[in-house]
């Protein structure tokens, strides 16, 4: 597979996956996120020459994905869907969506390496957008507010340059 075929069938199975675990949530098929992850991150994985590597990086964003997450909802920031573990804890369905996103750092998104005040100001505008736009799809109890949204705009210009670094640290390049 080319670079660029490899690139954009990560690009379209994270818009699918992210709209699966969304969408499963706001119409109360919390399952449906987590379970349409496995086939994306397997055939994430079985194409990364790093295999190791890249789960690591999938683990830890995941791991700091629900902190993040878990925080936000603690503060009354968003009120995501809940299933499976009580609020504050972020949902399973959520945490999904953090390994989505880091399974695109080193493939559509590898642009971005290199590029921390790129990938801050990306953050900080794509990581509301998609709180909101999950919202707006039914997947939270209520829209964020805009302090909130400035408030995920804040975290996620910090998370996005560190998960991209991360990104690059732990996976080893050809």
């Amino acid at each position: 597979m080319n670079d660029l075929t490899r690139k954009t069938v990560n690009a379209l199975l994270f818009q699918a996956a992210w709209f699966a675990a969304v969408l499963g949530a706001a119409r109360g098929l919390f399952w449906l996120g987590p379970l349409s992850m496995i086939p994306v991150l397997a055939l994430h994985l079985a194409l990364q020459e790093d295999r190791r590597g890249e789960a690591k990086l999938l683990l830890i964003a995941a791991l700091l994905g629900f902190i993040f997450d878990t925080v936000f909802v603690a503060s009354g920031v968003f009120m995501p869907l809940q299933h499976l573990f009580p609020r504050p804890f972020s949902p399973p369905w959520m945490i999904c969506l953090w390994l989505n996103f880091a399974a695109t750092l080193n493939v559509s998104m590898v642009w971005l390496r290199h590029r921390y005040l790129l990938a801050a100001l990306f953050g900080a505008i794509g990581g509301p957008l998609a709180y909101y736009g999950g919202a707006k799809l039914g997947a939270t109890e209520a829209l964020p507010t805009l302090s909130g949204l400035l408030l995920l705009a804040v975290g996620w210009g910090v998370m996005t340059p560190l998960l991209v670094r991360l990104a690059k640290v732990l996976v080893s390049e050809k």
